[in-house]
């Protein structure tokens, strides 16, 4: 993670450090269960297709302009989103060894992950408000 180093204005809501280890470690879980779109592509699919339960990104995206289309159309389909602040970091919990700077947490009814999912999504909405 550089230090020091501005965030993008523009990415916004950002998770704050103990937030963020909660996301990154449920998008870990859900990276397990199947239940997780990696790629600014797969979670605009998601998100048109209305699977998507929450949108995660990284704010240190360059330029952050390529993925800043998601949080419209999040808005559009109400689906909270939240940025991370490393696509590292976010790369890692989907369980691949490159970055990552958008993924998306999708729907699946018999999930082990439900309640987990809606206390975060919770979480993020309190973020927007």
């Amino acid at each position: 993670m550089q230090t020091g180093e501005a965030v993008n204005p523009k990415a916004y809501p950002l998770a704050d450090a103990q937030l963020t280890i909660t996301i990154l470690d449920l998008v870990q879980q859900a990276a397990n269960y199947k239940q997780l779109k990696k790629g600014a592509n797969e979670a605009t699919k998601t998100l048109n297709r209305g699977i998507s339960e929450f949108i995660v990104m990284a704010a240190d995206t360059e330029p952050l302009e390529i993925l800043l289309h998601l949080p419209l159309l999040a808005e559009d389909k109400n689906v909270p989103y939240v940025f991370v602040p490393s696509k590292q970091a976010l790369g890692r919990a989907c369980g691949v060894t490159r970055p990552v700077i958008a993924a998306s947490v999708t729907t699946n009814e018999g999930s082990q992950l439900k309640s987990q999912i809606q206390q975060l999504k919770d979480a993020i909405e309190k973020l927007l408000i």
